[in-house]
């Protein structure tokens, strides 16, 4: 009894200890371990509780899940992250993922937020299921930019387009939000990549992981798409030579 009674305590004293140091790490309350031994490193962390983090003008906002809606997504983020090496997730400053819903960047929906300074992605388990795979890719791709930005040049990419193209000037001022593969539009694969010269290259990237004989074929009748595709795999071979697109 006496030794159970050792056991208890030492439980619920390490509960709360887990949650002060992944706050110390990555700024974020109200979160606790869900799994820590993926084959690449990756630590995934769950929402215990609602949590808002920044400014009001620039916060971040989400819901915790039920047990029962993360592990019922849980082999689809895996199979899609585990995409990664840990020396490639390294190079890109990633190895915390939080996991919540009803994600929101400055009261706007948002599927994912990246933050290299903290090397954590949070994402929202419960985003449009149609593209939810390729939005884990597309959120990477953002992480892989902000880690990299020396390699992704804005200017060189919008000199792909076509003259009287011109992006928006943020995401969340754009009206082009969808995330259907368009048939034609020189350059582009979605309306979402419309909006501005970064979500084009997250939504090129996301293409190549996801579906690259798709967006390749395309690219043989787009001169505009090939250039983007080249660009996209040029730089992230400089970041890891041996990263592999399949």
């Amino acid at each position: 009894m006496k030794f159970l009674k050792i056991i208890l305590s030492i439980l619920i004293f390490i509960s709360p200890v887990n949650a002060n140091t992944i706050y110390y790490l990555i700024k974020i309350p109200n979160l606790e371990i869900h799994s820590s031994n993926s084959k690449n490193g990756l630590k995934y962390l769950k929402a215990m509780k609602p949590f808002e983090v920044g400014i009001k003008d620039n916060s971040v906002s989400c819901f915790n899940s039920s047990e029962k809606e993360i592990e019922k997504k849980m082999p689809i983020i895996e199979k899609n992250l585990n995409k990664y090496t840990s020396a490639f997730l390294k190079k890109i400053n990633l190895k915390y993922i939080v996991l919540c819903e009803n994600l929101s960047v400055s009261q706007i929906s948002g599927a994912g937020v990246p933050n290299p300074k903290t090397k954590t992605l949070v994402i929202d388990i419960k985003f449009n299921e149609k593209y939810f795979e390729r939005v884990l890719h597309h959120e990477i791709f953002h992480m892989i930019n902000e880690s990299h930005k020396e390699k992704f040049y804005y200017e060189i990419w919008k000199n792909f387009n076509n003259s009287e193209f011109k992006y928006a000037k943020c995401s969340t001022c754009s009206d082009r939000l969808d995330l259907s593969l368009i048939k034609e539009n020189k350059g582009f694969v979605t309306e979402y990549s419309m909006s501005t010269a970064s979500e084009d290259m997250a939504e090129v990237f996301s293409f190549l992981i996801i579906d690259s004989k798709k967006i390749e074929n395309k690219a043989l009748l787009d001169p505009i798409l090939n250039k983007k595709i080249l660009f996209i795999k040029k730089n992230i071979l400089k970041i890891d030579e041996n990263f592999n697109f399949n």
